[in-house]
């Protein structure tokens, strides 16, 4: 049965509402994603009535099926959208009083960037905005460089974050979490359902403790000392054992040029919170406590990297990984040993490095509806007007960001079996979908389910659940200078040398150490070599090689 909206009864409930304070209110009606009307008179009252009153409706925010994801969704953008908007008021108005008159751009967690105007209105598509410029950045390296198969590895103070790029592109999800009670544990955040790049996250970071299991056993992560205090190294009430302070006793730190000697780290806080916490429980030393807790960190990462490529259908084995982050290029040897990467790429100023993704990433916009149909009863001239509706928005979003541009759009189903759980994303491309014929549709469903899941049901009939559209604006010309004419001598990079530990001999071995900004292009040297920059340190071990190119990245082979 069919019921009009009791606008009186929603004018109540707002003003119920309204006399309890509220500042951001989230409407979410079951089935809004396939007819909004009743949602849209809401939002009409809201505005008549409260003007000032942030609001989130979910027809606007995520029209799609699954009412409790969507709702979550919904909730999360009415949640942080004032806060958002005042953050971004205030970013604007700090640049502007710099003398910065020019577009102001933000990062989507789908990888795209888009206007402050949209960004404030649908902020739930930008929480995971900081990891996906590392990924960004390592899709630009790759069509730099022409590697098609990497593996983007940002490792920070907390968390370890990586992705598997394919063919030159980051694969997207539509569903992620956050506000999880266990951070690390899936099933126990809130779902949000709107394009995420497919990143891997796991508590490995500089920052992960180190202590001694109920069973008896070493256990590194998933908690974190954090910046404050911080690992025992940094002075400032850390009492922890952590993994910062296992590579500052293995020798991979130097503690007078943390942050470029800018911050001075104590090896003997260090040794006291392993030897107290590690080393003395387990009975060994401290140099063998400190090795235990790099090694599982790396053996942490190297699992769940091996787990997240396995599922992709990748192959470690050809993957070049680029490290970001400032433990990245610290623990990125040991991670390619573990999993058999032969290369790794570390770009200039990688402890900041994911920065550069915000300047190679496009200007897009994802959009999305459902609409629940079965392919043999589908009137495709009805979806492709549905399509062109999406285009249409999503040409009006990026018009904020750029007036001028032609609007590139990409269409994406999701189609799934009759009473199956979970949708298929199919890419189509090429004409419009009204001259598609349903027999090459369901061929075309075949084929790629068959890819995924190694064999499909020709006998079980599918439908349509979702229709995508990536709207996005012509790539951006960009590209990275290659160095200046450098002059002096090869020998102006090196450092000296230091003892520090071998994965290989496990004792320690003298490190030959460079500074990286004084590498000429061209230049190469075998490991065991250390190469220090104010933003991170990167590890070479006796059985790779290391070379600098034009562009000043580090490239390091592996003899596997």
């Amino acid at each position: 049965m069919i019921k009009d909206l009791d606008v009186d009864e929603v004018r109540r409930v707002l003003s119920n509402l309204l006399d309890l304070g509220i500042e951001s209110l989230a409407v979410c009606l079951i089935n809004s994603y396939e007819n909004p009307v009743h949602e849209i008179k809401i939002r009409e009252i809201v505005k008549k009535e409260s003007p000032n009153l942030s609001l989130s409706t979910s027809y606007e925010v995520l029209p799609q099926i699954r009412e409790y994801e969507r709702t979550c969704t919904t909730v999360t953008n009415a949640y942080v959208k004032p806060i958002t908007a005042k953050y971004l008021k205030k970013l604007s108005s700090r640049l502007a009083s710099l003398g910065f008159n020019a577009k102001l751009f933000i990062m989507l967690s789908s990888g795209g960037i888009t206007s402050v105007e949209t960004a404030r209105e649908f902020p739930v598509r930008i929480i995971e905005s900081g990891p996906t410029a590392a990924v960004i950045a390592s899709q630009h390296y790759g069509r730099m460089f022409q590697i098609k198969d990497m593996f983007c590895f940002d490792m920070g103070g907390t968390t370890a974050k990586s992705c598997l790029i394919q063919k030159g592109q980051a694969g997207l999800v539509s569903t992620f979490e956050v506000g999880r009670v266990q951070r690390f544990k899936k099933g126990s955040g809130l779902p949000i359902q709107v394009p995420v790049v497919d990143l891997m996250e796991i508590g490995a970071g500089g920052g992960s403790i180190a202590r001694i299991s109920k069973m008896s056993l070493l256990q590194v992560g998933p908690e974190s000392a954090g910046a404050d205090p911080g690992p025992a190294c940094y002075r400032r009430g850390g009492q922890a054992p952590t993994v910062t302070d296992a590579d500052l006793i293995l020798g991979y730190l130097d503690p007078n040029y943390f942050l470029g000697g800018t911050m001075l780290l104590d090896p003997s806080a260090s040794e006291k919170a392993i030897q107290e916490k590690v080393a003395k429980p387990l009975g060994t030393t401290v140099t063998e406590a400190a090795f235990g807790i790099h090694d599982l960190i790396n053996e942490t990462m190297a699992a769940a990297a091996k787990t997240h490529i396995a599922e992709k259908g990748g192959n470690p084995n050809i993957v070049t990984i680029s490290a970001f982050g400032g433990a990245g290029p610290v623990h990125a040897y040991g991670l390619a040993k573990k999993i058999g990467a032969p290369r790794i790429l570390v770009p200039p100023l990688a402890g900041v490095g994911s920065a550069l993704g915000f300047f190679t990433a496009p200007v897009a916009f994802d959009l999305s509806r459902s609409h629940r149909v079965a392919l043999d009863d589908a009137d495709f001239n009805e979806i492709e007007q549905l399509f062109v509706e999406l285009e249409r928005e999503g040409a009006a979003i990026l018009q904020e960001a750029d007036k001028e541009q032609n609007v590139i759009f990409e269409r994406t189903l999701m189609m799934r079996f009759v009473g199956q759980g979970a949708e298929t994303d199919l890419s189509i491309a090429g004409k419009p979908f009204d001259h598609w014929k349903k027999e090459q549709i369901r061929e075309f469903f075949d084929d790629v389910y068959k890819k995924l899941y190694g064999r499909t049901y020709p006998e079980t009939p599918v439908e349509f659940v979702t229709f995508k559209v990536r709207a996005s604006l012509p790539e951006r010309p960009f590209n990275i200078p290659p160095l200046e004419n450098a002059e002096g001598s090869r020998d102006d990079g090196i450092k000296g040398e230091r003892q520090a530990f071998s994965l290989l001999k496990k004792e320690f071995i003298h490190f030959k150490v460079y500074d990286r900004l004084k590498l000429l292009p061209g230049e190469s040297f075998d490991g065991p070599a250390i190469i220090e920059e104010k933003e991170s340190t990167i590890i070479i071990g006796e059985d790779a090689k290391a070379s600098v190119d034009e562009y000043g990245f580090v490239w390091i082979n592996l003899n596997l």
